[in-house]
């Protein structure tokens, strides 16, 4: 049995870490050694006076960089609420400290790819979304664990975890789960007080950035997969609704090349079905039957997607999968956001059928969920969101008219402070999604919050929109470096042998920027400091406005070598 503590402090002497369990009666220190990196429990008679001494909160992990190995520790946290009576902790901020004393053993290149390597560490770290609990396992959803053995119950957390486990666990540590979100609020109607959970479990499996990581792995893992269970807690009483979302499940790709919005390609050289099958032959297992909702555009580039996507759940033949396309965009155009409701009432015997769990007051469980919607668009981030939320207020009107908590006649549309909690967690929800896969909050979040589109919200996506433009043209590459060196995709080399991070750009990189921003200054001169003629103004216009537009248009043409693209992992082995 592993034990699990909420206290610790972190005891640093020349030789070694001393990470001591500060709990009442606790006699257990985890000794690091930091030079043959050796782990012993030891008691706290070990830990030598003069060791500089600090509250954490816990340990994150280690990892290997070039300096060697490096200790990361969570030194701050905040608790967001109780679930069933465990505390849930957000993880706020983290030390990474390295097991060497010095770098002075390292080359000026080892150094600088070193900096470069701790820089991306942190990337991941101040990204938003890291929780834990030390006595309750967060990776799995209410049914799961309700389900489970006794041997099962009787296991540490570590031993729990498993497969499954491990799909939403980012550091491979059973008490801290990478989730975009946990919202844990009281409310209350009727005057009748009940908890509202919202948490979304972000898969670790083809984790990445937007652009770089599409579709799905050999493994039949899809990209920005993400658990969403909503939790209602009531008088002893408990029910739970799960909806998955993830990226189309075959191999495609779109690539950021500096247009607004890449092309996105379907790989021609690869057996789509064998990943595909795998992925829902995982999803059906772990979820039961599924019904998919396609949310993406029914013409231009994103219509072979669409087309692909309905033909291979075709092909599969499979009687628990069923397929529903929606083009979102088309169905809502002209502000017409009421036209959500077609789809959700299209597919509301569906969701009667796959009901949700629950639990009675006395522990007897009242009803299973059978099966979940799986619902996509290009990002799964904007147009998903929307829709799952729609699902959800769906689902916990049925729940709290079964608790009692909503009379027979009333909607829960009607409930005027419930609403607001509602509508702001599922918003910050998308948020926290979207910030993690595209770099910036969610477009469409005015819909969510409020239940209407606003002229302020469009105005808020076109800047979001701008903002992902850039991230994704020229930050990504190191944000998807980053999350691929946290979870181990990369392993760092200690020797001097040269990193992926030292390849050099092609001469273009350099060269036709420059000449393009010389070009447009000189067209801006031009008009600031006219010529004697018109006729010689308009030549030296023509002339730099030319060599600007030419020099643009070589750019765009070579865009894949002007963004900024993974280093590390080569995406395109892995599409």
């Amino acid at each position: 049995q592993t034990n699990l503590y909420c206290y610790f402090s972190l005891h640093t002497s020349p030789e070694k870490f001393y990470i001591e369990a500060c709990d009442d009666g606790v006699d257990a220190v985890l000794a690091i050694d930091r030079v043959s990196n050796e782990m012993t429990l030891t008691g706290k008679k070990d830990v030598p006076p003069s060791a500089n001494t600090r509250p954490i909160c816990g340990i994150m992990g280690t990892v290997r960089l070039v300096a060697g190995m490096y200790l990361i520790v969570i030194t701050k946290k905040r608790n967001v609420g109780s679930l069933l009576g465990h505390a849930v902790w957000k993880a706020v901020d983290f030390d990474v400290i390295s097991y060497k004393k010095t770098v002075l053993h390292l080359t000026e290149n080892q150094t600088q790819d070193n900096k470069t390597f701790l820089s991306m560490i942190n990337n991941v770290l101040t990204t938003d979304g890291f929780y834990f609990c030390t006595d309750y396992d967060l990776t799995h959803t209410l049914q799961r664990l309700a389900n489970v053995s006794h041997d099962f119950q009787e296991m540490s957390l570590l031993e729990r975890v498993g497969e499954r486990g491990l799909l939403f666990l980012w550091n491979k540590d059973p008490v801290l789960d990478p989730d975009p979100v946990i919202v844990m609020k009281p409310c209350r109607i009727n005057g009748k007080i009940f908890e509202w959970i919202l948490i979304s479990r972000r898969s670790c499996f083809r984790a990445g950035v937007r652009y770089y990581v599409r579709g799905i792995d050999s493994e039949g893992h899809a990209a920005n997969f993400v658990e969403t269970e909503q939790i209602v807690l009531y008088n002893g009483g408990r029910a739970s609704f799960v909806q998955t979302r993830g990226s189309m499940p075959f191999f495609w790709s779109q690539r950021p090349n500096l247009k607004y919005k890449p092309k996105p390609l379907i790989s021609k050289n690869t057996n789509h079905m064998d990943g595909f099958q795998r992925h829902f032959d995982s999803q059906v297992l772990i979820y039961g039957k599924q019904t998919i909702l396609n949310l993406i555009n029914q013409k231009g580039s994103e219509k072979p997607l669409e087309q692909a996507f309905a033909k291979m759940v075709t092909g599969m033949e499979n009687g628990m999968i069923k397929y529903v396309a929606f083009d979102f965009h088309k169905e809502c155009s002209g502000m017409r956001w009421d036209r959500l409701n077609i789809l959700v009432d299209n597919v509301a015997e569906t969701q009667d059928e796959y009901s949700y769990f629950m639990v009675d007051t006395e522990g007897k469980v009242l009803s299973q969920q059978k099966g979940t919607f799986r619902s996509n668009c290009m990002d799964c981030l904007d147009r998903t969101n929307v829709i799952q939320s729609m699902l959800a207020r769906r689902s916990i009107q049925s729940q709290l008219q079964r608790m009692g908590v909503l009379h027979v006649a009333q909607r829960i549309e009607e409930q005027a402070d419930f609403e607001k909690i509602y509508k702001n967690a599922w918003a910050d929800n998308a948020n926290a999604c979207a910030k993690q896969y595209a770099g910036t909050g969610a477009l469409k979040t005015d819909f969510t919050r409020t239940g209407k589109r606003t002229q302020m919200g469009l105005v808020m996506d076109g800047v979001n929109s701008a903002i992902r433009y850039y991230k994704n043209n020229f930050s990504d590459g190191f944000r998807q470096d980053s999350i691929d060196l946290f979870l181990g995709n990369y392993a760092v080399d200690e020797t001097d042998s040269p990193t992926p991070l030292r390849i050099q750009k092609d001469w273009k990189f350099l060269t036709l920027p420059i000449i393009m921003v010389v070009a447009f200054s000189m067209c801006i001169i031009c008009l600031l400091m006219a010529g004697d003629t018109w006729t010689e103004t308009l030549a030296y216009l023509l002339f730099w406005g030319t060599a600007a537009a030419v020099t643009a248009a070589v750019i765009v043409f070579n865009g894949r070598d002007f963004v900024d693209a993974p280093k590390l992992v080569q995406k395109e082995k892995m599409d």
